[in-house]
């Protein structure tokens, strides 16, 4: 059973401040290529997803391996850097805790060609302040994205033990914890794209819209 959603006016909501962190640490091997470099309309995607956060939760950070400090899309940023032993996405979500452990963090992969306002401002309104994260239910499957949602300080110590006894799935961590889910009313904008044909889908649906 899900959470109920807390007041958005409560103190426990207002308490807690929300920051953005783009996730740009994986290793893109479906893609063959930097995923967080891929460009659309002349800007990586990286910068997209970032400035798009930006406009909803400043400030915002890149989640990055330590030896991807220097690498020219991720530098300009500014960075929280994996402090945690593991890898996948479930390390950048633990670091970011880590390095701000009174505050929320909106996480969002850097892949989501089709994010939007109306989704970021969706997810910010259904935020669950009370319980430890929010996310919004795919519609492909009707299981909670974890790389599109808000996790809550209270989630550090849940994360941590569930890494300790072998989980690496923020996904199922989810699942096993009843997050607050929320039907999104942008059924595209979780969309992802992680090979090189998703990629040439996703050009050419945008480049049709614009």
């Amino acid at each position: 059973m899900n959470r109920a959603c807390a007041n958005p006016d409560s103190p426990a909501a207002t308490r807690v401040p929300v920051y953005g962190l783009i996730l740009a640490g994986g290793s893109s091997s479906r893609m063959h290529r930097d995923k967080a470099a891929l460009s659309y309309g002349g800007r990586s995607q990286l910068d997209r997803v970032f400035d798009l956060a930006s406009r909803h939760v400043p400030p915002v950070f890149v989640s990055v391996r330590a030896n991807q400090t220097t690498d020219p899309t991720r530098a300009q940023r500014p960075m929280i850097v994996d402090s945690v032993i593991g890898e996948g996405p479930i390390v950048g979500i633990r670091s970011a805790l880590a390095a701000y452990p009174q505050t929320a963090w909106l996480v969002l992969a850097c892949d989501l060609p089709f994010l939007s306002d109306a989704a970021l401002s969706q997810l910010l309104r259904g935020r669950d302040a009370a319980g430890l994260a929010t996310s919004f239910r795919s519609t492909h499957d009707g299981l909670p994205e974890p790389l599109c949602a808000i996790w809550e300080p209270a989630a550090a110590e849940a994360l941590a033990a569930y890494q300790a006894g072998g989980g690496r799935c923020p996904r199922k961590f989810l699942i096993r914890h009843a997050a607050r889910l929320l039907e999104p009313v942008d059924r595209r904008a979780l969309d992802n794209v992680n090979t090189p044909e998703e990629y040439a889908e996703a050009l050419a649906t945008l480049d049709a819209a614009s």
